[in-house]
């Protein structure tokens, strides 16, 4: 694994999020937030997991310290949540430019909520944290679908025909 493949796995990311985000818009505040369905329970919930998570390993790898795990209550609105995810794309941005190919072997060590104890390479981490998000992605996709929305495709296949330079690297 590369820095440039990191780089277009959270390119393709965030690409696929902006598709997401434009159907989200159209949310009342109330479908926004109500229980659905999944882990999480509604789209909001779900967003914030995912906000949260990415934030976390990027702080365990030695980004922005993000703190306290997010709390759903803190985003009222799709705004609200926007605004700190922007902020933290711009972080993750910044940090993947100034990794170097020999920092993604080096080993991360973090523990989990249960305490248990770890030790994965920051590229490694950096992979799932991208996997991760692409996951509840597609759970968001079926609880729009559940509140009658229609969420698109936002298939990679999609991204690097609309972004061609894309796959070279």
């Amino acid at each position: 694994m590369r820095v440039t493949d990191l780089q277009r796995l959270y390119d393709y990311s965030y690409w696929a999020n902006r598709k997401l985000f434009g159907v989200l818009a159209q949310l009342t505040p109330e479908q926004f937030t109500r229980p659905v369905a999944g882990s999480y329970e509604s789209v909001r919930s779900t967003l914030v997991h995912v906000l949260s998570a990415e934030w976390g390993w990027l702080d365990r790898c030695g980004g922005p310290p993000r703190g306290e795990r997010l709390k759903a209550a803190d985003f009222p609105t799709l705004e609200s949540l926007l605004e700190v995810w922007d902020r933290v794309e711009r972080q993750m941005r910044a940090f993947l430019s100034a990794l170097t190919d020999e920092d993604l072997a080096r080993t991360i060590e973090f523990a989990l909520g249960d305490g248990t104890k770890h030790s994965v390479p920051l590229g490694d981490l950096m992979h799932h944290a991208a996997i991760h998000a692409a996951h509840h992605r597609g759970q968001v996709a079926l609880l729009l679908r559940m509140l009658g929305f229609v969420p698109g495709n936002f298939d990679l296949l999609l991204y690097v025909e609309e972004k061609p330079s894309a796959t070279s690297g």
